[in-house]
Parts: structure tokens; sequence; C-alpha cells
């Protein structure tokens, strides 16, 4: 495929375009009722980390919603891969992409049926935000809890990763009116803590990992990762129902994200968690990401501080 010199391009629905000619129907029913679903991976050192566990992902969300996009496991990952060469050239060589694959139903007639539609499938890369989110690993995350509850999953699961994010959007925006460079992490529906926005979170206490039950959360692929290098190390593991009063108590605490991989955190609500950023089980954690990934993710990140 032909390079193009200053546009990144994307799949869509059968084809490789510039970004600028990917355009999706008002009818589109990811549009109308926000019923949709999307993964992400990145790459790491402009290779994509974990890109067939991302797509397998995929398709149980699909699966959730009764969503077929008309292409196999294997063809995705594929698809995947040729939007990622053809983007490449467009990165500096200490950057690197988001790697999105997007699904809706296409244009069906009605709330009860899809009809007859074609679904609408993209992928897409998107530069990761690396200077942005630099200061994170030098001061650490400052986390606030809002008053705005994650959807509780016999209301709809958030195990699938679906396109509407509203509920997390609120709190999101609840958090940042408060402290603009905060992160929300919400409370579920039996006051017990939950996940953010694209984020896990885990406390360490006693030398032993807390983190909240995965029936209430998004399972995050870095989450996963972090859990096996965890239990690698001779750690204790939990998942359990957490609360503040484990956030408060807690010796250290980090968040895990496909972008970040895992990040320190500073404080919750106000109150300082550990003693150092990041703390010493924390910062072996990381250690043991690097070795998975072969690759210094947090110097990357440090070396776009500005």
């Amino acid at each position: 495929m032909a390079h193009i010199a200053n546009e990144r391009v994307a799949y869509h629905n059968g084809h490789i375009v510039p970004e600028s000619q990917v355009l999706v129907s008002f009818r589109d029913r990811g549009f109308k009722y926000g019923e949709a679903v999307f993964d992400t991976a990145r790459t790491v050192g402009h290779k994509p980390f974990r890109l067939e566990q991302h797509v397998q992902r995929l398709y149980r969300s699909m699966r959730y919603l009764d969503i077929d996009s008309g292409l196999t496991p294997t063809q995705m990952v594929d698809l995947s891969m040729q939007v990622l060469d053809a983007n490449l050239h467009l990165l500096g060589a200490d950057e690197d992409y988001w790697l999105f694959q997007r699904v809706s139903p296409g244009t069906g007639d009605s709330f009860n049926a899809q009809g007859s539609a074609t679904p609408t499938v993209i992928i897409e890369c998107t530069p990761l935000p690396l200077a942005a989110r630099a200061p994170l690993f030098r001061d650490g995350v400052r986390v606030r809890i809002p008053a705005t509850r994650r959807t509780p999953p016999d209301s709809q699961s958030p195990r699938a990763k679906t396109q509407n994010y509203i509920n997390l959007l609120i709190a999101d925006r609840e958090v940042r009116a408060q402290d603009p460079d905060a992160w929300a992490i919400l409370l579920d529906h039996n006051g017990s803590i939950a996940e953010g926005l694209g984020s896990n979170i885990f406390f360490i206490r006693d030398g032993e990992l807390l983190t909240p039950q995965e029936r209430y959360v998004l399972p995050g692929i870095s989450r996963e990762t972090v859990i096996k290098i965890a239990r690698a190390q001779g750690l204790s593991v939990r998942e359990i129902d957490l609360d503040l009063f484990d956030a408060f108590t807690a010796d250290e605490c980090f968040l895990t994200s496909t972008s970040l991989c895992m990040v320190p955190v500073c404080s919750v609500n106000g109150r300082s968690i550990g003693t150092s950023i990041p703390g010493p089980i924390t910062s072996a954690l990381m250690d043991g990401y690097k070795d998975v990934l072969d690759f210094d993710f947090v110097g990357q990140f440090l070396r776009h501080l500005r």
C-alpha cells in the first residue's frame, strides 16, 4: 500500500482510505443508540502489544451485544496490522500509537432489529498522548471518587467494552470540575471501588495486591498482565470488594491501562498514599512489566516531559 504523506489512514468497511474519507451515516446505530463496541491495543516500540488478546475481547463484546462484524478474529488482526503498517511512517522514533477497532451493526431501521444493514467496521491509529501523561510518572495520579456510580452489572455488564461511555464521562467531568488533573475512579452500586475511564485500580497493603472483582469492572489486558507479574514475583493477589477505608489505609496504589501500562497513584480524595512515587512494590511490578514488554515504557513517558 502506498503511504499518504501527511494524513493517517484507516480501514472502513472493506477499504483502507485517508482518515478524512471515513464517514459514518447519521442513521448508524452506533451513532443513534450507542450500539457499538471497540477495543484498543497500544504499540510498544512501534509493535503492537497483545493485539490478539484485545481482538479476542472485542469479539466477546460483540457477542454480548449480538453484533456480527462480518470478519473473523484473524482477519481483524491482519487488517489492524495493515492499518498500523500504513501509518508507522508518521510516527517519531520515540512515539507510539493506540490501535483501535470499532464495530457497530450499521443502519438498522428499528430499536428491535438490525435488519439487513451492513455492519460498520473501522480500524484506526491515534498517537499516544505521551507528553500530556508524562507528569503522571513523575508525580503520580491524583484519584478522586465521584458521586456518580458505575453502571451495575445487572443493568449493563462493564465487562463488555462498548462505545457508550456516558456513565464514565459524567463521572470524569464531575471530578475534573474539582481538579482538572484528577482521574475519576467510580464506586459500584454497592459502594465498593470499581474502575475509571479506561483504567483499573490496585492497592497494596501488607505486601498483598488487592483489586476490585472482575464482575464489576472491565477486566483490562494490562490488569491481567500485572496480576501475572505479581504472582510470578511471589505476591498474593486478591480480587475483593474494596472501599475508601482500604484506599486510605493502603501502603501503595496504582492504575493500569492500555496506554499507561501501569502508573503510580499519589493520593485518593486528597489523602496521600504511601511515602514515595512509586512505592517499592509498585516499582518492582513496573520493572516486571518492562521485562514483559522488553521496553522501558516509564522512560518513554519521562522523555516526553516538557
